[in-house]
């Protein structure tokens, strides 16, 4: 008797690819309209702002449906390979019935009692042998769909870059034309950015940074900061590559922890502050300092660029900069999930949380389970 083994079904996990690909495609056709109509907002910069984010998710949801697709088809297509064997036997005995007549197949060498046995037999067999025919056939429509899947992602991909980029780019345009953001004055603005070239440490930096005055802030605005400890969301959807004061690959340990998000991810504050320093500083790359409240500093380093002045008053969830990086390719991400690797690079976020002059763990204040 032929004896099958198969990968258990999971109606859930097969379908999966496929509801992370239609879910994708909804969120990038989603990102495609809000960017059409941000154009003409009220508030662009909020508006494009939520729309790169949109992109940015969608794109996460094509990346991830098309691991899921690879990872099933190789599932099956090994499962298949593992049971070459019994599929052609399989495939025999069905061909051979198949082939035969009626009659023929009634007739059986040990005359009627024979036949009626065989008869039995093979009226027991035949319904097994069908519905492995049958999964067989599901697994390959389910190959085949797969397959499909992967070519139809590379044109939304495609297209998804795209809409990102003029995200990005007219975002950029809206925040150059902004206006009406509220700026707190300092005693002497250029006294930060002469601090900024005459400081070798970023420690030593902060702390001058918290001897220039600024008038004070609102009460509310201090409240928010410090009763929003450890649920304030992270500035970019990412991983934590490096904990407070652990050391680098380098041997260097600085205090504060180390962020991976994609490529040109969009940095915002995590909360209301005053923009402190925005600029280039040292081996940290372009660096803004936030002040959310008098005595603490928010520092995140490592952006390609930056959206925001010295003095300029924020709100959580304002766009205050971009990563760096290439933007990836459609053909980069299918690479990326048919060879399991991370062909698309990961771009690094540092931050620091001071409190007056002090470092302080900033897992402490951000939400734990964002990390």
């Amino acid at each position: 008797m032929i004896q099958f083994t198969t990968v258990p079904f999971s109606a859930s996990f097969a379908e999966s690819p496929m509801q992370l690909a239609q879910s994708a495609a909804t969120d990038l056709k989603a990102a495609s309209v809000a960017l059409k109509k941000a154009r003409d907002a009220d508030d662009r910069v909020a508006a494009l702002s939520q729309t790169v984010q949109a992109y940015e998710n969608g794109l996460l949801a094509v990346r991830e449906s098309l691991r899921a697709a690879t990872i099933r088809e190789q599932v099956l297509k090994l499962d298949l390979a593992r049971q070459r064997d019994q599929i052609s036997r399989l495939l025999g005995v069905l061909q051979t019935m198949e082939r035969a007549t009626t009659p023929l197949l009634m007739i059986h060498p040990a005359g009627p009692v024979g036949t009626a046995r065989s008869g039995m037999i093979m009226s027991e067999v035949a319904p097994m042998l069908q519905v492995r025919a049958d999964e067989l056939k599901s697994q390959l429509q389910e190959i085949e769909g797969l397959s499909n899947l992967q070519k139809d992602a590379e044109t939304e991909l495609q297209s998804g870059l795209a809409g990102a980029q003029d995200a990005r780019v007219a975002l950029a345009t809206a925040i150059s034309e902004r206006t009406d953001l509220p700026v707190r004055f300092a005693a002497d603005p250029v006294r930060a950015q002469i601090l900024a070239d005459n400081s070798e440490t970023l420690e030593s930096f902060a702390t001058g940074l918290t001897d220039i005055p600024l008038d004070g802030l609102e009460q509310d605005e201090q409240l928010s900061f410090l009763a929003a400890k450890g649920d304030i969301p992270l500035p970019t959807g990412g991983a934590l590559l490096r904990a407070f004061n652990e050391t680098d690959a380098a041997g260097i340990k600085r205090p504060g922890i180390v962020i991976t998000a994609r490529p040109l991810s969009l940095i915002t504050s995590p909360t209301s502050a005053t923009i402190r320093f925005a600029g280039s500083f040292l081996d940290y790359g372009k660096v803004i300092i936030l002040e959310p409240e008098p005595g603490y500093l928010m520092v995140l380093a490592g952006l390609n660029q930056i959206y925001g002045e010295f003095g300029q008053i924020v709100n959580a969830g304002d766009p205050i900069g971009l990563l760096g990086g290439k933007q990836p390719k459609a053909q980069d991400f299918l690479i990326e999930a048919s060879e399991g690797g991370g062909t698309i690079g990961q771009e690094s976020l540092y931050i620091e949380i001071r409190n007056n002059g002090e470092p302080v763990d900033p897992t402490e204040w951000f939400a734990v389970s964002n990390i």
